[in-house]
């Protein structure tokens, strides 16, 4: 199961995905103040949940606001690709300048691979390395439920920017086709801004790839 939250002034799609075992795992917390954090603390209390892991999709600031918040709150050390370590600490110099108050993600304690799975209670996420929006950005990938945990990739209608530091379109491109388009068509997509989509129409009306 899959709960979504809209965050912060770039309106991040925070997620929490959970099963049967009441374990959870936070993606992408993009928390940036008190009532934001109070309506996912609020979620997982009410739910009787138990946060066991942290993931980042890649290091973008919107994407990370909540790291902090999610450690103090519930013990957690972000898990990302070794890739984004430079995304993260480029933060701090720019962050005064949007004007966003930015409280220092803990580092990592180990870090995620281009393949291989992250597990928690019955569930298997697999990892899809798909960078372009960001060097190192991984996707992840529920099978048994058939739901994509896209980050900045993929977005209905859309994909993701590629003008920041590290960003290449044909990169992007290229991971989309080999690495998304190949999940089946009926796979929901959960992107990190905007509403959800599937694969199967992004590859019919995706103006990127028709």
């Amino acid at each position: 199961m899959i709960q979504s939250f809209v965050n912060n002034p770039f309106q991040e799609n925070t997620y929490i995905l959970f099963d049967e075992t009441s374990e959870c795992a936070i993606i992408d917390p993009g928390m940036y103040n008190a009532s934001e954090q109070n309506v996912v603390v609020n979620f997982i209390r009410d739910n009787q949940l138990k946060p066991v892991i942290l993931l980042n999709t890649h290091c973008h600031i919107d994407h990370v606001l909540g790291n902090k918040f999610v450690f103090d709150q519930y013990g957690l050390k972000p898990q990302f690709n070794e890739g984004e370590s430079s995304v993260l600490a480029s933060i701090p110099a720019y962050a005064p300048q949007m004007g966003i108050r930015y409280e220092t993600s803990p580092l990592p304690d180990h870090y995620l691979g281009e393949t291989g799975a992250v597990i928690f209670g019955n569930t298997e996420l697999k990892l899809i390395y798909a960078p372009g929006h960001s060097p190192a950005h991984l996707c992840f990938y529920d099978e048994a439920e058939n739901l994509l945990v896209g980050g900045d990739v993929l977005f209905r209608g859309s994909i993701g920017r590629t003008d920041l530091p590290g960003g290449n379109y044909d990169l992007l491109i290229r991971n989309i086709r080999e690495k998304l388009f190949t999940l089946p068509d009926d796979c929901v997509v959960y992107p990190g801004h905007g509403p959800e989509t599937t694969i199967g129409f992004e590859k019919k009306h995706n103006p990127f790839f028709t």
